[in-house]
């Protein structure tokens, strides 16, 4: 690659710095491409909508950590609660094994 190619690179990459913005390569599947592609031209625009794509992508990747307590609540919400029941066994010995 000749210098005036070099420049003309570093100085693109540094007009799109300028504006916040950053090049980079992604992997994905070939049928993909245009989503990808579709996703990345929205996200680059400084636009409200964008904001809320991104939180909406932001999200869905991350998903939402385990909350804890989660077997407690819904034990709590069974219809079972309140109904009374006797849950107790009658111990017994077992049954004598000959081995």
């Amino acid at each position: 690659m000749g210098n005036s190619q070099k420049r003309a690179i570093q100085q693109y990459r540094s007009r799109l710095g300028e504006r916040g913005l950053a090049r980079f390569e992604v992997l994905g599947r070939d049928a993909d491409r245009d989503l990808i592609r579709s996703l990345a031209r929205r996200l680059a625009e400084d636009t409200a909508e964008a904001s809320e794509l991104r939180a909406t992508v932001s999200k869905s990747i991350a998903g939402e950590p385990p909350r804890s307590g989660g077997i407690l609540a819904a034990l709590r919400r069974s219809p079972l609660v309140g109904a009374d029941l006797d849950l107790s066994r009658p111990r017994e010995k077992g049954r004598k094994v000959d081995l």
